[in-house]
């Protein structure tokens, strides 16, 4: 089994889940279940995609769980993105979530391509 804490994407990854949750602290209350909870739930399924990844025996499993990782952080730059626009993020924070986002992507996309 691998040990997800000696991965650079997992780091980040882990990262990205404390950022999410401060940055979607202030989001209006009429988000809670919308927009504060798809960010969350997003951020959190990252990491979590690659604990468990970690945690299957073939590398085949593996992978399947850091491309479901990869498609999460993908998807919360998206939603990074949408509350810039709508304006519940300013632009600076918005830009430091946006950078981890990337960074963690980045990470991602590169570990999976090293099992090609």
């Amino acid at each position: 089994m691998r040990d997800n804490r000696n991965l650079d994407a997992f780091g980040l990854a882990d990262d990205l889940v404390i950022e999410v949750y401060k940055r979607t602290a202030d989001f209006p209350e009429t988000e809670r279940f919308g927009l504060t909870s798809q960010m969350r739930r997003g951020a959190v399924s990252v990491a979590a995609n690659i604990v468990e990844g970690c945690a299957r025996p073939s590398e085949k499993d593996f992978i399947r769980f850091l491309k479901i990782s990869f498609a999460s952080v993908r998807e919360l730059g998206y939603l990074i993105d949408l509350s810039t626009r709508l304006g519940y993020l300013d632009p600076e924070q918005s830009k430091d979530a946006a950078e981890l986002q990337s960074r963690t992507a980045a990470a991602l996309a590169g570990l999976i391509k090293s099992f090609k």
